[in-house]
Order: C-alpha cells, then structure tokens, then sequence
C-alpha cells in the first residue's frame, strides 16, 4: 500500500481529539452529584466519541489517497515495436498522385500517410510504438510506449505543417535509439516513410547500420513516388547511371541493402498504393512477441471518503435523536 501524499498522514494524531474534549453542555449544574448516573449514556458516549475518531481517521487517509501498486503481467501475443521514422519535409505537402481515384480529392502525402497510419495502430492491439519525425533535423515525438491514445494522437499530429530538407539520416539515428533501452520482445521494426532522400554521412550511416544489427531491427522503407521521379526498382534507370553518380533515391537504396538486418522497400504513388504497402508490413509483422500487460493500481481515496460520510451520518442521526435538556 502506498499514498500519493503521504504527508497528509502527518495530520492523524488530529483524528484523536474527540476522545480527549469532553463535550460541553448548554447547562450548568451546581452539583453534579444529585444527577442519577447513567451508565447506557456514558457508554453511547464513548462510542459516538470512537465513531467520530474513526470517520476522521478516514478523512485524513482519504486526503492521502491510499493505493496499491501497478502490476505488470507478462503476456505472449502477436504484435512488433515499431518505431514511426516518417518525413515532413515541405514536399510532403504535395498533393499525392493519384489522389481523385482513391476517392480524397486534394489529400496531401502527408495528410494520406497519417490516416493510413492511423488506422494501422488502431488495428494492432498489442504492439508497441514510437515515432520520430524529420525535416531538416529530427524531431523526438514518443517514445515506444503501448499507450494507444498517446500514439495515435502522434500520429495524426504528423499531418500538420512541414520544414524545409530531407535529413534521414537524423531520422534513422533517432528512430534507432527508440530501442536502446527497452527490453527486446521479439520483433522489431523501423518504418521510414518518406518521399526523398538525402545524403548520409560516412559516420552516420555505420551508426546506423551496427544499430539496426545490435536491436535487431528491420527496416521498412515506404517511398512515396513523386509524380514522374525515378523508381528504386528500375534496372534500366540504374543502367543509364553507369558513368556518373546515382541520384540519392538509388543510393540510399543500395545503403539499406547493405544492412545485415533485414530490410524491405515499397514504393507508393497514390493513397491506394500507400495502403497496400502498409497492409503488406500489417502483415509481416505478425510474430509472437511477449509483452507485459499494465494492471493499474486500485486507488481506495473514494472508498475512505465513503465510509467516513457514512460515519457522519450516523452521528448526525444520533445528534437528531438526542434528548434536549429541559428548561
């Protein structure tokens, strides 16, 4: 048992008092002793005196909120920690491609990637999320929690304004370090959604390939196609690269491939695509994983309180039924 103000107990010895004030009546006698004694009155006395002490003592544990601890039950289910990488660099404003057939008419890229992403949380119950956020810089959002209304109010925050620049490089090291101090369960995974790239430094990108390898964590990469860009599936493009440097799309394509954790690439031109590539991860990600279950503690202040008016009442009641002295 423990109390979420524990110096409130400091006020207990105060429940005592009515045990030692003895109650003043409103007459005075000369002589107490041509009063018959009344032992059932002195002993109701001293009961009601215990009644009031008792409904203090309540009140004083009440105001110190008495609880008992959260539990932690372990569990095994299907599910992931997943880390959210996703870009809000100014192109993600973009209306999206193909967006009138999907049936969103004027959806940016950014506003399609928060509602599919919405419903991919809603849909998975016992896993675990983080997010990262990057334009120029990263931006820490959540930390991997199983916390469904603090993620998903992340989530569909991530359709707001965007920043300048595409730094993924930012956003991979801060989406990495989302795990470096939670227990692994099973199955990791990063979703980097973007619709560029950018360069990554030498440093950076052996950071993050020895801690993709460390947590093991897979790796996700949902690109969102600019309308006539090149595709990072396009052999033909990459040939026609031959005598000069591949444009950064294809050499972050070719990065991620080195990784000795697993990795999988998805392009997206329209909302539809988009949702089937989140539907194939929905999919993969789908191992046994084990998982604590948080039971919160029970807090007993109500339940104090109401013992304690009860007790109050009854000596209300008490005070109503009680003789008046005479005149």
């Amino acid at each position: 048992m423990s109390f979420y103000s524990p110096l409130m107990l400091l006020l207990l010895p105060l429940a005592f008092l009515p045990l030692l004030l003895e109650r003043h009546h409103n007459r005075a006698y000369s002589w107490l002793e041509i009063l018959p004694q009344d032992r059932l009155s002195d002993l109701i006395g001293l009961m009601l005196k215990i009644t009031a002490t008792i409904a203090l003592l309540f009140i004083v544990l009440g105001v110190a909120s008495p609880h008992t601890e959260r539990q932690y039950i372990p569990k095994v289910g299907e599910g992931a920690q997943l880390a959210l990488v996703m870009d809000r660099s100014a192109s993600m404003d973009d209306p999206f491609s193909g967006a009138n057939s999907s049936g969103k008419a004027g959806e940016t890229k950014s506003q399609a990637a928060s509602r599919l992403m919405t419903q991919f949380v809603s849909q998975r119950k016992n896993d675990m999320f983080g997010m990262i956020t990057f334009s120029n810089s990263a931006t820490y959002v959540l930390p991997l929690t199983q916390n469904r209304e603090a993620v998903l109010a992340a989530v569909q925050a991530a359709g707001g304004a965007a920043l300048f620049q595409t730094n993924i490089g930012a956003g991979l090291s801060s989406g990495t370090s989302l795990f470096e101090k939670i227990p692994d369960s099973g199955s990791r995974a990063i979703i980097l959604l973007s619709d560029g790239a950018g360069h990554i430094g030498a440093d950076a990108q052996q950071h993050i390939r020895d801690w993709m390898d460390k947590f093991h964590i897979t790796l996700y990469w949902i690109v969102l196609r600019q309308p006539g860009g090149i595709s990072i599936f396009d052999e033909k493009v990459r040939e026609s690269y031959k005598d000069r440097a591949l444009p950064v799309e294809l050499e972050l394509f070719d990065y991620f491939k080195s990784f000795r954790s697993p990795f999988h690439a998805y392009e997206a031109e329209d909302p539809k695509s988009l949702a089937l590539a989140i539907e194939d991860i929905n999919q993969k990600e789908k191992k046994p994983i084990r998982y604590f279950e948080e039971i919160p503690g029970k807090d007993y202040a109500p339940h104090c309180y109401f013992l304690a008016a009860l007790l109050i009442a009854l000596l209300l009641g008490v005070k109503y039924l009680e003789v008046r002295t005479w005149h």
